[in-house]
């Protein structure tokens, strides 16, 4: 009977195991990974819209004076997005270290673009007449125009994109993990902050000069006042949202408990 007993409780404990929500660390993996991805995947396509920073919180443009060329916060909606999607790199990081990063990075760049594959197929589908003509008595004077216009954005703004989103990524990777190494478990804000304000420096470049000094006709001078732009909002927020930081830690070492979340985080700075 002790036998048996003791066959049965392996048998219970090899049935947990296997089962991926069972452990603490695979369901923080899961949860942070897919926070990660549907924040970066939604950036994409919200990213097509142009706002007014201050007309949208209420004030007159200012206008900036940039390399002679006269700049006021328009930005892409991506931007409400993306910080976040670079403070969550920061998080995974911290637990899972440069091949968690790397993991989620390379998957979502993958599911992207498999996003923006069958969305170029859904707009080559032929529509009916009175799909068409549907939103006419609403101001949509065509809505197979409307929906191409709105999800088929040009393939080198995909490319800029996705291509400055990896090398970000590898960015803050490489400069959190540098910064670790030499301040230890301490200064969190200084690791995170640090990386998400040099990576975003190369995101809010690279995608410009790809997407409209390659694919386009822009100056130099164009792509570096807009991007100066884009970057000053994303320095901003991303200090701002520094406090957020301790939060999310404290609540994952909470659900992990002192010990895990210190062996996680131990293995988080091993090089693999």
């Amino acid at each position: 009977m002790e036998i048996l007993d003791e066959t049965e409780g392996k048998q219970k404990e090899i049935r947990g195991n296997l089962s991926v929500t069972s452990h603490k660390v695979s369901r923080l993996f899961m949860i942070l990974g897919g926070f990660f991805l549907a924040n970066a995947l939604i950036a994409e396509f919200i990213g097509v819209k142009i706002f007014a920073l201050e007309q949208t919180l209420g004030f007159d443009p200012l206008r900036w004076d940039i390399l002679g060329e006269e700049r006021s916060m328009e930005l892409t909606a991506g931007v409400l997005l993306w910080p976040v999607v670079f403070i969550m790199t920061d998080i995974i990081n911290e637990y899972f270290g440069r091949r968690g990063v790397k993991f989620l990075s390379y998957g979502t760049v993958a599911l992207i673009s498999y996003a923006f594959f069958m969305v170029f197929l859904s707009i080559e589908l032929t529509p009916p007449d009175w799909w068409v003509n549907w939103k006419q008595g609403s101001g949509v004077p065509e809505m197979q125009d409307a929906y191409s216009n709105v999800f088929g954005q040009s393939l080198w703004i995909i490319v800029g994109s996705l291509v400055a989103f990896l090398v970000g990524q590898l960015a803050d990777v490489f400069v959190f993990h540098r910064i670790k190494k030499v301040t230890g478990e301490q200064k969190i804000w200084l690791r995170a902050t640090g990386s998400t304000l040099v990576s975003q420096l190369i995101d809010s470049f690279v995608v410009l000069y790809i997407a409209f000094g390659i694919g386009s006709d822009w100056s130099m001078v164009k792509i570096l006042s807009i991007g100066f732009m884009n970057y000053t909002y994303k320095f901003i927020v991303a200090i701002a949202l520094t406090p957020v930081l301790y939060w999310v830690h404290g609540i994952i070492d909470r659900y992990l408990g002192e010990e895990l979340a210190q062996e996680l985080k131990e293995k988080a700075m091993e090089k693999r």
